[in-house]
Order: C-alpha cells, then structure tokens, then sequence
C-alpha cells in the first residue's frame, strides 16, 4: 500500500514541477519555438531511455519493422500532442491548461462508442459530461481570451485522446509502453528537426534573448530530465496499480481546483 502511495505522489510531483518547468520557459522566458523546444526534449529523453537501456535499468525488447511502422500513427499523434501542448501551454494559465486537458477523456468516450460500441456507465457519462461542460464554459469567463491558445488546447486534447485510444488496439500491445515511447522519441526527433527550419523557429532562435542565459539553459535541461523521470514513474504507475487506481492519480495531479483560480497564477507568472 505504502508503495503504491509512493509511485502516485511521486506522478503528481514530476507531473506538476514538469508542467511549472515547461510553462516558466514557454511563458516567462517566452521561448515560443515548438520545434526546438519539443526537438530538445525528446532528443533527451530518446538519448536517457538508450542508456537506460544499455545499463539494464529498464527492458527495450527487439522488435520488429514491422510492429515500428504499425505504431507510426501512434507516434504522428505523440507530436501532434506535445507540439500543440507546447502551443497552447505557451498561451494558456496552468488550471485552464489541466481542465482543457482533461477533455480529452470526452474524445476517448466518443471514438469507442463510434468504433467499438463501448457501452459506458451513467456515472462516467456525468463525470465526462461534466468536463465537457467546464471545458466548454472556459472560453465564455476568460476575461483574457486567447484564441490561438484555445485552439491549439483543441489539437492537443484531440491527439491526446486519439492516442490513448490508438494504444489500446490490439496490433498496439505488440509493443510495451516504453518501446512505444522509444519509437515516439525517434520519430519526433527526426520529424521536429526536418520542421524546424520551414517553420521558422530555428532561425527566430538564433536571436533569442535569453539564448546565453543560465536560466534559460538549466530550465530547458530541467524540463528535459523532468519528461524522462514522468515516464519512467509513469510506466511503473501503470505496471503496478489498476486502471482505475492510476486513473485516480492522474486526476489528482491535473485537477485545476486542487491547484488553484486562474487570478493566483496570474500573479505566478
């Protein structure tokens, strides 16, 4: 039991201080450069999981081409999700950001219904019902309306959904998580690199301010060694508890009333 409490706050913790990170770069150093800033991260957290690997403190099994190119999708969904969450997060407060988020259990209901008749209780349909409607009132008392904010938000919870549902297809469980996130890595990797230039960031970079800063360079390190933590507990969240033990502890750590209105982040940041 003590252990089980042990992995979930620790979730919460590298959840929470990873979002802080990610949002004190984004917003107040204000490195608006997805691309880059994803590209760093999961460059990271690709190099960490191979030497993970290698000093046998986690198991990447050899898989196959085939099984690789089969999560293609998956993995076209990750960076949809963490290019757009670096957008939105960059424009949004941290509790409009996490209750936005958390919409993304509303796109997971509606694809299984349409592509797996998935019957749902009618308590779980009033609680997604419920995130609907708190999602959906955000933009009617936001006194600081941001509408490219709100619409990355929409991409990202979108591809958040999309990709928790692509994970549990049958030709997805041919891969456990961390090999999932392995090819995630590599594929980002070599996507944002490819889309760095035509977007622009890299060469809007080279005349970032903050460029030779330390904050800059320990918040980006930081950010990156945050990501590669959340995973590692991540998965043994999910190797250890229940579906609906780590779905409890998920909620825990993105509830937006447990952290706070938006005015006292206002402050914040």
């Amino acid at each position: 039991m003590w252990k089980s409490i042990a992995l979930g706050l620790s979730f919460c913790l590298f959840y929470l201080v990873s979002c802080f990170t990610n949002k004190y770069v984004l917003s107040v150093l204000k490195f608006t450069y997805p691309t880059l800033f994803q590209g760093w991260q999961t460059f990271v957290g690709g190099l960490l999981l191979l030497l993970s690997r290698k000093l046998g403190w986690v198991e990447i099994s050899s898989f196959s081409w085939s099984a690789a190119f089969a999560w293609l999708p998956g993995s076209v969904l990750f960076v949809g999700n963490i290019y757009a969450g670096s957008r939105a997060l960059s424009r949004l407060p941290i509790p409009v950001f996490f209750t936005l988020h958390n919409a993304s259990e509303v796109v997971i209901c509606i694809v299984r219904k349409l592509t797996q008749r998935e019957r749902s209780s009618w308590t779980k349909t009033v609680s997604l019902l419920l995130l609907l409607i708190a999602a959906a009132c955000l933009p009617l008392h936001d006194t600081q309306f941001d509408p490219g904010g709100y619409f990355w938000a929409l991409i990202h919870f979108s591809c958040v959904g999309g990709y928790k549902v692509f994970q549990k297809l049958p030709k997805s469980s041919l891969l456990s998580d961390l090999e999932q996130q392995y090819i995630n890595y590599i594929f980002s990797v070599l996507l944002l690199a490819c889309a760095a230039h035509p977007t622009g960031d890299l060469l809007s970079a080279l005349e970032f301010p903050f460029l030779q800063s330390y904050k800059f360079h320990s918040g980006c390190c930081a950010s990156a060694l945050l990501g590669f933590f959340l995973l590692l507990v991540t998965v043994r969240l999910k190797s250890h508890l229940s579906l609906e033990h780590c779905g409890t502890w998920v909620f825990l750590a993105k509830d937006p009333l447990i952290h706070g209105r938006r005015g006292s982040w206002t402050v914040c940041w």
